[in-house]
């Protein structure tokens, strides 16, 4: 088990697979890198080197009781390039995983990265506001933080059912895949799984989306309930010249799974550009 230190004292679990060109994956929330690994499998035996990390409270990673902002999480995806050693990467983000790829590119100035991806992610702003309309209520996300607190494994019971799809189409995935997510979910803190809701809810990035000076492909499901795609990517892309939109038709939230054929296909092909 490969283990690296963050700049506050924590420790970060990571993946190291294969030898070429690297790709560094960031996971949604509630998961970890285990939810990357038929992505990871796929890109390592087309020959790239692939990092696949959990963020600090989930997986395998430090549980400590501060640093779930957007600024922390971009400095341990820093930490996570600096052991790589390896300009010219390309960072993929998944859901929350989008906020750490683009505070890392404003914050970090894109050090040592050539490409990005945001899948299904949270870009640009989450949060209903007067200059946000389209974003989500604030009661809503207090919703979430309520039922967590009170019952989380029914809680992401109810969630994968809705990320996955299951609501629109009972055979999006198999029960299997269903309990798998939740067992990854339950192994990160509770603190942490609450934090980092307040994290990408209510951070902002329509200021990051300037720093994207590399060609970006943005992928996301129409069917999207958990992070719907009128008010996310379909709004991030225009801010972003270099920046291509994907869109699944009919897809959910949790493409990687649904749409694991076609994502991994997709994805080599902007890496091989």
């Amino acid at each position: 088990m490969t283990f690296i230190n963050t700049k506050d004292d924590n420790q970060i679990y990571l993946k190291d697979w294969g030898h070429g060109k690297l790709v560094v994956l960031v996971h949604g929330w509630p998961l970890s890198a285990d939810s990357w690994d038929d992505v990871a499998l796929a890109l390592a035996e087309a020959g790239y080197r692939v990092i696949a990390y959990d963020r600090r409270g989930f997986g395998r990673s430090s549980q400590p009781w501060d640093g779930y902002d957007y600024d922390t999480l971009a400095d341990d995806l820093a930490a996570v390039l600096d052991y790589a050693k390896q300009d010219n990467a390309a960072i993929i983000g998944f859901s929350m995983g989008g906020g750490e790829v683009a505070r890392y590119m404003s914050r970090h100035k894109g050090k040592g990265v050539n490409k990005a991806v945001l899948i299904a992610s949270v870009l640009p702003f989450r949060l209903e506001t007067a200059d946000n309309p389209n974003g989500t209520p604030q009661e809503k996300f207090d919703e979430t933080l309520t039922k967590i607190r009170e019952d989380r494994p029914h809680f992401f019971t109810e969630f994968f059912r809705k990320f996955f799809g299951i609501t629109e189409n009972p055979k999006a995935v198999t029960q299997e895949v269903l309990d798998w997510a939740k067992d990854i979910a339950l192994q990160a803190g509770i603190k942490p799984t609450m934090e980092c809701v307040r994290s990408f809810s209510s951070t902002d990035f329509r200021e990051d989306l300037k720093a994207f000076k590399v060609p970006t492909l943005f992928i996301h499901g129409t069917k999207d309930v958990t992070v719907p795609i009128e008010s996310s990517s379909r709004l991030a892309v225009a801010a972003i010249p270099s920046a291509k939109l994907l869109e699944y038709k009919g897809a959910p939230h949790g493409l990687f799974a649904t749409d694991k054929q076609r994502l991994i296909q997709d994805l080599i092909n902007f890496l091989k550009l």
